[in-house]
């Protein structure tokens, strides 16, 4: 496996192929040789997603009651065969390796060293992390955490940790003072959970595996299917073959929502047979989403003018807007006074397209809504999911069978980890509960989140960071004005599986804490335990591990919680946190005696098959906001970022993305065979009129340079520039090598999502910059 980054020797060229099929076969049996792991992985991924066994470890789609034979996806064995390697990184490995050697490597490299087998210690002195034993690291931390206040202490998860761990961890932090609980979704999917409460009283998605059997349309905005949520294309061939359109608006033709050849069809597999999935791709600009919505509520509002004036039935359903909404007088004269030149011009499509999809989905009685994070990464995010919500509205399309909002979340739980306490706002909390349970006094200041920890590290505000999971350092924005910074923290610890950019960059005193992973046998005094996680449709499962650990010096990530409370946190007779590592099924009942609603029988029913549900009041159209109604929210404008000058002559707008062979930080290669880059993440991918206009030939080496009024230089060299199917003015790149060029203030409105699906750059050929 190729693990240098060297773009001027990599190849380009088209992947005509569907997804699926032949290449992920290929693929898979790549990931699996890679990791020496053929024997052991085959038969654990028989396991995978299914009852009575293992939830996957990368992302969060929905886990069926009936599964296929092969209840994973392409990424999903290759994150399970990352994590069951047989590669150790040991300390004999850190004896021969400076950190200061080891920042160059990138990503691929670092990981690719395998799996973490003793606790580490930052020994300054020689440059190197040196063994030490589990007593004295929890000692240590344990002191140094009780000298400092404790708002300046920072409790970061990633989103992997199961619900027992994410529980435990939020309400250390809470006992010990703090609501800084800063998690991945801060940097993925807040824009969700502040704009749909506010639209149908709920924080995450109303849709249901059920549904896509019920389902007359579907519309997909801003997600690559094919590498980000691969298993979600079996209800979509499903849905295909029954006849249900399927819209897609995307500024990229990804060939996941193109066409997909399922490796589970013989049939499919020994000819050219296919499934078309988008019946309709409309290839907006980058941001051009609102607009977009806008052209199609239009002409929803002219189709219904034209049935009302011909006595036909009403487009609109208009007996669930008296009923049970508000807004919608405001709502249409907002549509009926945005003229198509601006809906066109901001959209970049044509009102004919725009007209199309919309009569598409006038024609359905019910309909569901897809997004990722190509609509929740935009300085507008908030806006653009209250007009995806208002789309619903107008036909009706929340709280029916088929219909439907669901956002498509990344990592394996972080929804789960926000439903359980993970969060920096104190009001979403039930800290009434909590005090009932533990006799504690919850703090009640709001916590930071990841975009304002980073504020504060740059202030040199921060005593500690603990990292529970991921890889913050690699995943946060503005990496070159935060890095420095960051050394200067007095106390960093990860807790993490492998070695990645965040214990390479690191505070003063720095910790590695090595732990299980979730497909490991994590064996307690009680015997072999068990863990949850929520999947993107609100759905809880249980979880077994089924390997031995990669190293006997492994400690469960519960257990490494409980030993640092115990050293941070006075006793308290109202908690044992050695009896909750020694039986996990004490936890979830600490869990269940917290929300009794949504985890009612939470031991019994973790196992069953398809998952137990949690409420979700809209989907009974029951609505949760302050006027008990669902709201129209007002969309002011529909340029997608007013603050940056992303239309001035020579910028353009740069979105950032994951390739196939990536799951968030994690990158398993150097190729991207959807995109028909192979041996590379250092790339420019442009459209041939924008590299005509600048000068730029296929192959030449460029540096991309934020566009900002601050007057700081944000650039990234050595960026190889290819053509590609992307509208006019748009640029992509990958996360998380752009990030730098990502301004720490270019967030959402709200939610303080980094906004790296926009970012206005100039492309500048290398040989012009000296």
């Amino acid at each position: 496996m190729k693990t240098k980054d060297i773009p001027e020797e990599a190849t380009f060229h088209s992947y005509s192929n569907a997804a699926g099929g032949w290449g992920s076969v290929r693929a898979l049996a790549s990931s699996l040789m890679n990791e020496h792991v053929v024997g052991t992985g085959a038969r654990v991924l028989m396991k995978q997603n299914k009852p009575e066994g293992f939830a996957c470890v990368s992302c969060s789609w929905a886990k069926p009651a009936d599964p296929h034979l092969f209840e994973f996806c392409e990424n999903g064995a290759r994150a399970t065969a990352w994590e069951i390697t047989e590669r150790r990184a040991t300390p004999e490995f850190f004896a021969e390796h400076a950190v200061s050697d080891m920042l160059s490597w990138n990503d691929l490299e670092l990981e690719a060293t395998g799996r973490l087998t003793h606790p580490m210690r930052y020994d300054a002195a020689s440059d190197r992390y040196l063994p030490v034993s589990w007593q004295d690291a929890f000692d240590d931390i344990g002191a140094q955490l009780r000298t400092m206040a404790p708002k300046q202490v920072v409790f970061y998860a990633s989103g992997r940790a199961s619900l027992e761990t994410s529980y435990m961890y939020q309400l250390m932090a809470r006992m010990f003072g703090t609501n800084n609980l800063p998690d991945s979704s801060n940097m993925c999917h807040e824009s969700t959970s502040v704009a749909l409460p506010k639209s149908i009283g709920v924080p995450v998605g109303t849709v249901g595996l059920d549904d896509f059997e019920k389902t007359e349309c579907i519309l997909f905005f801003g997600h690559n299917t094919g590498t980000n949520a691969p298993r979600m294309l079996h209800p979509l061939e499903e849905a295909r073959k029954r006849g249900v359109p399927v819209i897609t608006f995307n500024p990229l033709r990804e060939r996941g929502l193109v066409r997909f050849v399922n490796p589970q069809s013989p049939l499919e597999m020994l000819t050219p047979l296919h499934t078309a999935i988008s019946s309709q791709y409309v290839q907006i600009r980058i941001g051009g989403d609102t607009a977009a919505v806008m052209g199609m509520a239009k002409h929803l509002l002219a189709m219904d003018d034209a049935a009302q004036a011909a006595r036909r039935p009403r487009i609109l359903d208009i007996d669930f807007i008296k009923q049970h909404t508000a807004g919608f007088p405001q709502f249409e004269e907002r549509v009926r006074n945005t003229g198509w030149d601006d809906i066109e011009l901001h959209s970049g499509v044509t009102r004919a397209e725009l007209e199309a999809a919309a009569t598409t989905y006038a024609g359905a009685d019910a309909a569901m809504l897809m997004y990722g994070m190509g609509i929740t990464q935009h300085r507008e995010a908030v806006r653009t999911i209250g007009m995806l919500a208002n789309l619903l509205l107008m036909r009706g399309n929340i709280g029916k069978p088929g219909a439907g909002i669901c956002p498509i979340r990344g990592h394996s739980n972080v929804q789960g980890q926000r439903t359980v306490g993970i969060t920096e706002k104190p009001e979403l909390v039930p800290n009434d509960k909590l005090r009932e349970l533990f006799h504690f006094a919850p703090p009640m200041d709001k916590g930071l989140n990841t975009v304002e920890v980073c504020e504060q590290v740059q202030q040199g505000n921060i005593s500690a960071f603990f990292m529970l999971g991921g890889n913050f350092v690699r995943a946060m924005p503005d990496h070159d004005q935060i890095e420095p910074a960051w050394r200067e923290i007095p106390l960093t610890v990860q807790v993490v599986t492998k070695l990645n950019r965040s214990v390479i960059v690191h505070g003063k005193c720095s910790y590695l804490l090595p732990c299980l992973g979730r497909i490991e046998i994590d064996q307690q005094t009680s015997g072999a335990q068990a863990v949850s996680v929520e999947d993107s449709t609100g759905c809880m499962h249980g979880s077994r591990g089924m390997v031995s650990p990669a190293s006997e010096h492994l400690l469960s990530e519960a257990a490494i919680v409980a030993e640092v409370a115990k050293r941070i946190l006075p006793p308290n007779p109202h908690l044992d946190w050695d009896a909750w590592v020694g039986d996990y099924a004490l936890v979830r009942d600490a869990i269940e005696a917290t929300w009794p609603d949504i985890f009612r029988d939470f031991n019994r029913r973790m196992w069953k098959p398809g998952g137990f549900s949690r409420p979700l009041a809209a989907r009974e159209r029951k609505w949760k906001t302050p006027n008990e109604l669902a709201n129209f929210i007002l969309p002011e404008g529909l340029d997608p970022d007013p603050d940056m000058p992303a239309d001035a002559p020579g910028v353009l707008r740069l979105m950032t993305v994951r390739s196939d062979s990536q799951f968030n930080t994690t990158v398993y290669s150097l190729d991207d065979r959807f995109r028909g880059v192979f041996g590379t993440r250092r790339v420019l991918l442009m459209n041939r009129a924008d590299m005509d206009r600048l000068g730029l030939a296929p192959g030449t080496m460029a540096a991309a340079e934020t566009v900002s009024s601050d007057g700081v230089q944000r650039r990234v060299a050595r960026l190889r520039v290819e053509p590609f199917d992307i509208p006019v003015g748009c640029v992509m790149g990958y996360f998380p090598e752009l990030n730098p060029l990502v301004p720490l203030f270019h967030h959402a409105k709200e939610s303080k999502v980094p906004a790296a699906k926009s970012i206005p750059v100039r492309i500048v050929a290398e040989t012009a910059l000296a």
